[in-house]
């Protein structure tokens, strides 16, 4: 049985730009990593990172169809956004045996104390191919890419060493 991550995201450009390095990191972990976006985007940065796709909306209305992922990572901006990405984040939380990671400015006042600040160190190939993704996306002017990714997650063991509180 392969891991999986399952990557909710507004844009390409969101998934990549907070967690490419994670992501591709994953991927080359041995992960099954999908990240769920828009339908009407190019999904070339993500191939870059080694990740698959599938349209959000049509995920969102067959969520429960889906096996659970050992992992989920969401927007926080998309909790707002859409009720059905805060309810699955809470059964998530509840379900205890997915990690929850966040990313974000602000995450939501009701989950604020489910969830501490954790860190992904990059490795060097991650910080790559993220660059490469980021240029890909029309993003390689506007954003260097730095040695972590810094999340919210919400389970204190990790089913993978690759995220660690931050300091």
């Amino acid at each position: 049985m392969r891991y999986r991550l399952d990557v909710v995201a507004p844009t390409v450009v969101d998934a990549v730009t907070y967690a490419g390095g994670w992501i591709y990191d994953r991927v080359m972990a041995g992960w099954d990593v999908t990240v769920l976006v828009g339908g009407d985007e190019d999904v070339r940065p993500l191939t870059i990172l080694g990740a698959d796709t599938l349209e959000l909306q049509s995920v969102l209305a067959d969520w429960e169809g889906r096996p659970h992922p050992q992992t989920v990572a969401v927007a926080a901006n998309l909790i707002d956004r859409d009720p059905r990405v805060l309810q699955h984040v809470r059964n998530a939380l509840e379900h205890g045996g997915t990690e929850v990671t966040l990313w974000g400015e602000r995450v939501p006042a009701d989950l604020d104390s489910s969830v501490d600040s954790v860190e992904h160190h990059l490795s060097a190939a991650a910080r790559a191919f993220k660059t490469k993704a980021l240029a890909a996306a029309g993003e390689s002017s506007a954003v260097e890419v730095s040695a972590c990714e810094t999340f919210r997650c919400g389970m204190m063991a990790s089913v993978a060493a690759d995220l660690v509180p931050a300091s």
